[in-house]
């Protein structure tokens, strides 16, 4: 093993400050794990630190990447569940403070303190990676890498609509934005059930949009949500709306297009001011659930309906690629051609 390697490097606030680097190779832990990256998944995340337009902190400079699995070459000598030669994928909660009130109730992604891979520590678009042994899950000898790297987003999907969310059979959804996570809550909410799925978007969504009816949804918008949903039922709205948008405006369509006593989840992250009133929420009665992250029973249950196939992911992975083409694909997915691209750090 050398002791550099190249790492894809997010290196200051600018946009377009991401650049391939040559990394020093990382030294573990005894809790930890020397984790050979066999697939990494882009996340609009990586795309928002790559723009300049992220709203968190970022601890510059920083790998990227934290959607990724990959087989154990070291273990740290207090590592007891996992084994040289392991097939893993990670979680992406790399420091929690495990004495936190929400760490001892098993919400350590909701611990102030928690950073995570890829703005906080070192991420995964680079050879080897550094994992604490809490982080890793085995995966089955027959799920490919590349499926298995999708394993966080699903699961972020996973804890916004059948953890926070509260979908029953028959119930109409409306998701806005197709881009990732908001293709994989659509996923997730014809899975809990949706009666009649809708997921909105804009003209330039159109490629994402065609996945969300091989993904199941009945109904795909360019616009007019409104008066789709007028005509739908009895005409008071959606169930559930799951705001999977970057654009705070869009809670003002999720607002109009819910039903009195309906739920608005927002797993959407977007900095900007709203610029409007929210008194629709008191008027309709309305739930508004935020959703964030994801725990260790959520992933558990994630890996298995992927490795089932009762999660089909083909529609969305788009591009597996070598590290160096990290540009193209970053590209592809922010123009909005591909949904999911993969990155194989090692070939």
């Amino acid at each position: 093993m050398n002791s550099t390697m190249p790492g894809l490097v997010n290196y200051g606030a600018a946009p377009g400050s991401v650049e391939l680097r040559e990394v020093p190779t990382p030294a573990i832990g005894d809790k930890d794990i020397l984790l050979k990256v066999e697939a990494v998944s882009i996340c609009g995340s990586d795309l928002h630190q790559w723009l300049g337009g992220m709203s968190w902190k970022v601890n510059y400079p920083c790998i990227l990447g934290h959607e990724f699995g990959g087989t154990i070459v070291q273990a740290g000598r207090e590592v007891k569940r996992f084994k040289e030669g392991g097939r893993v994928v990670s979680e992406t909660a790399a420091v929690i403070d495990e004495y936190s009130p929400y760490t001892r109730k098993g919400l350590y992604n909701l611990d102030p303190n928690r950073l995570g891979f890829g703005y906080g520590v070192d991420g995964a678009m680079t050879q080897y990676v550094k994992v604490p042994e809490r982080c890793l899950h085995s995966i089955p000898d027959d799920l490919p890498f590349e499926k298995a790297a999708l394993t966080e987003p699903c699961s972020v999907a996973y804890n916004a609509v059948c953890v926070n969310g509260r979908i029953r059979p028959g119930d109409h959804v409306l998701v806005i934005g197709p881009g990732p996570i908001g293709l994989l809550c659509a996923l997730m909410a014809k899975l809990s059930g949706a009666g009649h799925l809708i997921v909105s978007g804009l003209p330039a969504d159109a490629q994402r949009l065609a996945v969300a009816r091989q993904l199941g949804a009945n109904a795909t918008l360019e616009g007019n949500v409104l008066d789709y949903i007028k005509d739908l039922g009895d005409g008071f709205g959606v169930d559930v709306v799951i705001d999977a948008t970057g654009v705070s405006a869009s809670f003002q369509l999720a607002m109009q297009a819910v039903r009195p006593a309906g739920q608005i989840v927002k797993v959407g992250w977007g900095p900007q001011p709203l610029g409007f009133s929210i008194d629709p929420l008191v008027q309709k009665a309305v739930t508004l659930q935020g959703s964030f992250s994801h725990n260790w029973p959520i992933w558990e249950r994630v890996i298995g309906m992927i490795a089932s196939g009762q999660v089909n992911l083909e529609p969305v992975m788009n591009r597996v690629a070598p590290l160096e083409d990290w540009e193209e694909c970053f590209t592809r997915m922010h123009e909005g051609n591909y949904v999911k691209a993969i990155l194989k750090p090692n070939g």
